[in-house]
């Protein structure tokens, strides 16, 4: 494919206006799997030309091209190649292209993704095209900025559904068994936007406000499709953004498809969105942390619809600003519209904790960065993008206050409907709204980077009344950046073991020191909780009284967002080795058996695995691996049965399980013996016991395969891929490299699957061997394998749990050589960056014993 740069599309949309496509594709191929290899693909592009006598080039990813003709005239295909696109020259000032070639189904999740289901042998189709993948299906100008409108024509199965950015216009048959499905043309959207999936999927339709939405998964997950509740947030979503944005949304219908193998969550297409099936459709019982994902990625899209679908960002430097808004919204729709009122507790315990960590990586970079090309967007989906954007844009929104924001944003739909926009253009009409200058802060908070501290230091005089409050601002050292902050300050007294906020301040912290001169004279609080309500981005530090009453009370305070903060900052603390691993270890086990909120025990539950794995001393980590298993298992046995808090900690005493006595517990629950009351062993949890026996050797490859036969699924073959890595011999673990690095492209979800079961906490001496091997074959399979499982490989094969000078010594070498691609260094570095804070976290917690 093309690394198209932002000088050529630059270039390329003051030259083109693009008028329309006609697009037909014949997906018979797809029925027969043996043969299905390629389908055909006919293009017809409409364009104009600023400058007739002008060439071009056009995206043709293709696997072969069969003809090409411009205005008539045969196009010269000797200089074409997937990689280049193929050159027009001696435009018209009104073209017409006709490209008919042949593409590749795609595995991988990207173009074309053709899955064929085990259960039933169908196979479904689905696109996928962000961030220019549209090329791999048609021939295209393939950047945001040149919208079109499309009429889609696709040839398939009689029994299959089309489902595309619009309704069918209608169907008529196509020869033996076959139809060929017309869609109706489409309003103007961009190219990676479009959309065109198939296959037999189950349909639910319904209705609302008008708008005609359907739900759509695989035949064989029809019984898990609980489409009343996906219905009923997503009916929600437009509710609440129809009031607040002040713009209907523009379709006749609206289409959510939950599709096998998808690389992300889901993806944004215009009335055509496509969701994670693996993440969003539940076939065991799940808690309301996953029900509130779900809920949340739901409405990220739908927020979509109007923040990059009806205006677009003009090139890929404002990515950012398409997810942060997106990002921003969905929390602030669940928070308002839906029964997840605490969706904030949330996006500070899961999604901002992701922007901390990634900005605190040698890769960090600014919210807003120019993109050169391509390349240097596909490794910025990132925690900068989404979390970081969406924490700015929560503090943009304390900074000017809701309605400006509102009154700004709607004003920005407005003037840019169906258009292309920057962030620059969003921003004027903020300023025009509120009557704030907003360019300084903007400066400040998209262009430089990292992450700042804010601490208190107080003074309490003999009278038990603060006689200072100051708040220190604390940057990098190499990102000296000290930024205005709108805060909150709660102060919070102890009564009856309740933690309830006497009082609560708004000020803005500028610079290294702010004193609080509202606080002179006040009585000193049991706990002073700076950043109260979450407005702004920043790690958090508590005064030593205000922590040792948090140690003793943390399940005191009844706002779930309160508890958030404190969690977080002592997650912060343990990460930056201010706080020994045992003692974060100390903290969870003695706090959150209490805690209420579903999304604060699963999130810290999460980072209390991730410090014993890399935080802990080796030497004291089995000592806290028994004490995890040994308060999970008591708090799951005193939890209601039934419950997500019963699930919750049965997952984690499933993973912190290491002694025989645990391990034999755990065979018996698979058994049907020794169950607690109101525990369900059920398809998903019995795999996950499964995993954890065969990752301690307590089970293995023929446990696996009769754990399979019982789930001859999609869902179970994935599961049990997962589980075949884990058994932990050598001669397994040289299988599964070999096939991870062989010259088979692997499936999406098998290629996943085997990564995140080649490694396994409990098995870190056995996967010594393939650090070395890491570095030799990295760039082969870089550039062996399409962008994604490109980088999952990078990431999920990088000896990450071997944290030791060897392994920070490897890496130098490696990053040493010459001619690694900038976006795989990237990622290399970023996993030294991961070994050398768990070796300064192992040198603290070792201190401390």
């Amino acid at each position: 494919m093309r690394n198209l740069t932002q000088v050529e599309a630059t270039e390329r949309a003051r030259l083109l206006d693009v008028t329309g496509y006609d697009i037909s594709l014949d997906l018979s191929s797809a029925v027969r799997p043996a043969e299905a290899r390629t389908f055909r693909s006919t293009t017809e592009v409409r364009f104009r030309c600023l400058e007739p006598g002008a060439s071009t080039f056009i995206e043709l990813a293709a696997d072969s091209v069969r003809s090409a003709t411009l205005n008539g005239t045969p196009v010269d295909l000797s200089d074409w190649s997937a990689e280049k696109g193929l050159t027009l020259s001696g435009l018209d000032s009104e073209n017409t292209l006709v490209v008919e070639a042949d593409f590749a189904y795609s595995n991988s999740g990207q173009g074309m993704h053709r899955t064929v289901d085990p259960v039933d042998g169908e196979t479904y189709l689905y696109s996928q095209f962000e961030t220019a993948d549209a090329q791999r299906v048609f021939a295209c100008f393939d950047q945001p900025d040149l919208k079109s409108v499309y009429t889609w024509h696709a040839t398939v199965a009689d029994h299959w559904k089309v489902v595309s950015n619009m309704p069918v216009e209608r169907e008529e048959a196509a020869g033996e068994g076959l139809k060929t499905v017309h869609l109706v043309t489409s309003v103007r959207m961009s190219t990676y936007i479009t959309a065109l999936c198939a296959g037999p999927y189950h349909e639910v339709r319904d209705s609302h406000d008008g708008i005609d939405l359907g739900a759509f998964c695989r035949a064989s997950m029809a019984q898990h499709l609980d489409s009343d509740d996906l219905f009923l947030v997503t009916k929600q979503g437009f509710d609440f953004f129809h009031e607040q944005f002040g713009v209907r949304y523009p379709l006749p219908k609206y289409d959510q498809l939950w599709v096998p193998d998808f690389n992300a969550g889901a993806m944004e297409n215009f009335g055509c969105v496509t969701h994670a099936e693996s993440h969003y459709i539940f076939r065991s019982q799940v808690t309301d942390y996953e029900y509130e994902q779900r809920a949340n990625t739901i409405l990220h899209e739908l927020a979509h619809m109007w923040f990059g679908d009806l205006v677009t960002m003009r090139w890929w430097n404002d990515l950012w600003l398409n997810e942060s808004f997106a990002e921003w919204a969905s929390h602030w729709c669940n928070t308002h519209a839906t029964r997840f009122r605490e969706a904030w507790t949330t996006f500070l315990s899961i999604r901002k904790n992701w922007g901390y960590r990634q900005d605190q990586l040698s890769s960090t970079h600014p919210v807003y960065c120019e993109m050169p090309d391509l390349e240097a967007v596909e490794v910025n989906f990132d925690g900068i993008t989404y979390a970081k954007g969406a924490s700015v844009l929560k503090q943009l929104v304390a900074y000017v206050g809701e309605e400006p924001f509102l009154a700004g944003l709607r004003a920005y739909f407005a003037k840019h409907a169906w258009g292309n926009a920057t962030f620059d253009d969003l921003l004027s009409e903020l300023e025009a709204a509120s009557g704030r200058e907003l360019r300084k802060f903007a400066a400040q908070w998209l262009e430089t980077a990292q992450v700042n501290t804010l601490r208190p230091e107080l003074t309490v005089g003999p009278d038990g009344n603060y006689e200072q409050v100051v708040v220190r601002q604390e940057a990098p050292a190499g990102y000296p950046t000290l930024r205005t902050h709108r805060i909150g300050v709660g102060l919070y007294d102890l009564t009856d073991g309740r933690l309830v906020r006497r009082e609560r301040h708004e000020v803005d912290v500028t610079g290294e020191r702010t004193e609080l001169t509202a606080l002179r004279g006040v009585p000193a609080a049991d706990v002073l909780l700076l950043n109260d309500d979450d407005l702004t981005y920043t790690k958090l530090r508590l005064d030593e009284g205000s922590m040792s009453t948090v140690v003793q009370h943390i399940a005191g305070f009844e706002s779930s967002l309160a508890r958030a903060l404190c969690w977080t900052a002592a997650w912060d603390m343990t990460r930056d080795s201010e706080l020994a691993a045992r003692d974060y270890l100390a903290l969870v086990l003695a706090g959150l058996p209490a805690e209420t909120d579903i999304n604060l025990v699963n999130a810290t539950l999460r980072q209390a695995t991730t410090t014993l794995t890399f935080y802990a001393d080796p030497a004291w980590a089995p000592t806290g691996w028994a004490e995890l298993a040994r308060t999970a298992r008591t708090t799951l046995a005193a939890a209601e049965p039934g419950s997500g808090f019963q699930l919750t900690w049965a997952r984690a005493y499933a993973t912190a399980a290491r002694s025989g006595e645990d391990l034999a517990t755990l065979r018996g629950w698979l058994a049907g013996a020794d169950v607690p009351a109101g525990l369900a062993i059920d398809t998903e949890l019995r795999w996950a016991v499964l995993d954890a026996l065969v990752a301690n050797g307590a089970a293995g490859a023929a446990e696996v395969e009769a754990e399979l036969a019982g789930d001859r699924t999609a869902s179970g073959e994935r599961e049990a891929a997962h589980a075949h890595a884990l058994v932990p011999t050598a001669e397994n673990k040289a299988a599964v490299w070999a096939e991870l690095t062989g010259p088979e492209t692997l499936p999406n979800w098998r290629n996943r699957a085997l990564l995140q079961g080649f490694t396994h906490p409990a098995q870190v001496e056995l996967v010594a061997p393939y650090r070395e091997k890491y570095f030799a074959v990295v760039d082969q399979v870089w550039g062996n394998r399409d962008s994604e499982p490109a980088q999952e490989f990078a990431q999920l094969a990088y000896p990450a749990y071997l944290v030791d000078d060897d392994t920070v010594a490897a890496t130098d070498a490696w990053l040493a050589g010459d001619g690694h691609p900038t976006s795989l260094r990237r990622l290399v570095a970023e996993g030294r960056d991961g070994v050398l804070r768990a070796l300064r976290a192992r040198e603290r917690d070792a201190r401390s014993a």
